[in-house]
């Protein structure tokens, strides 16, 4: 599908801040903006939405990835029905990039996918019509839900990252935080089959080093979000394999085991194909 909304697509620093805070934004000296336009990629995410917005969504996410060099693969999904109805469940190292990565190599073997996100997410247009959103924050509004039950009642694959952050770093080791059980449930609901996946692959020594003085002092919010954006582009020109894992049948699923015994048991299983 082409996105019929012709409006242009910009991201701007300064009206950013002026729209969310004027009285503040007036304080906020230049060189700051300046720096805060460098490591959210003002320029380089602006060429991206004037010379892609227009492109469905998963020709758009090709056309990115394409435009910083990076190339990717998927293993395991010709073991996979292409008739069957699956939740695809993986780590989450990136924070965006690999669900931009597995959603093109699904969508390419089932013929459409969707993705589980933050409802923030919904403000990026061009991915808009493979978006499901959630509110991490507090209630569903109806709309949400409406659109989370016709999704998992259709047979269309949908992409989701249980840990709901992108991995963090824990003496020594990058890994997800942990996997929040209702992926489970829903699974068992809507008698999907859950696919393990699994991503290779980590930030900067500064994200995650940020991430733990963040939570070290106490601060809830998660500032280390901003750099995501320069996390993304420094992966530029890298190759990414994709590990797809055995489905497990949502009749297993159903037994007597916890969801969250099993949401433990699939984050096992993601991390066991690691390289």
């Amino acid at each position: 599908m082409t996105s019929t909304d012709t409006t242009p697509i910009q991201v701007d620093v300064a009206q950013v801040l002026r729209s969310k805070n004027p009285a503040l934004a007036r304080y906020i000296p230049g060189f700051l903006v300046r720096y805060l336009r460098r490591i959210v990629h003002e320029n380089e995410v602006n060429y991206v939405l004037t010379h892609f917005a227009h492109l469905d969504p998963i020709r758009f996410i090709r056309s990115t990835l394409d435009y910083m060099q990076i190339t990717y693969r998927a293993e395991g999904l010709e073991r996979l029905d292409p008739q069957g109805r699956y939740l695809f469940a993986s780590n989450h190292p990136f924070g965006g990039m690999d669900g931009m990565m597995l959603a093109t190599e699904v969508s390419s073997y089932f013929g459409d996918v969707r993705v589980i996100v933050n409802d923030l997410l919904m403000n990026l247009r061009p991915l808009a019509p493979i978006f499901v959103p959630v509110n991490k924050h507090g209630r569903q509004n109806s709309s949400y839900a409406e659109t989370i039950r016709q999704t998992f009642d259709s047979n269309i694959p949908i992409i989701t990252f249980p840990a709901g952050l992108c991995s963090r770093r824990h003496r020594g080791i990058v890994c997800d935080l942990e996997w929040k059980p209702n992926f489970v449930k829903k699974a068992i609901e809507s008698q999907r089959a859950i696919v393990p996946v699994h991503f290779d692959g980590h930030l900067s020594n500064f994200f995650y080093r940020l991430s733990n003085l963040r939570t070290a002092l106490g601060i809830k919010a998660n500032i280390e979000m901003l750099y995501l954006a320069d996390e993304m582009f420094a992966q530029r020109g890298r190759h990414f394999d994709i590990r797809i894992g055995a489905p497990i049948p949502w009749q297993d699923l159903a037994d007597q085991t916890s969801a969250r015994v099993w949401a433990n048991r699939i984050k096992e299983l993601s991390y066991a194909m690691k390289k």
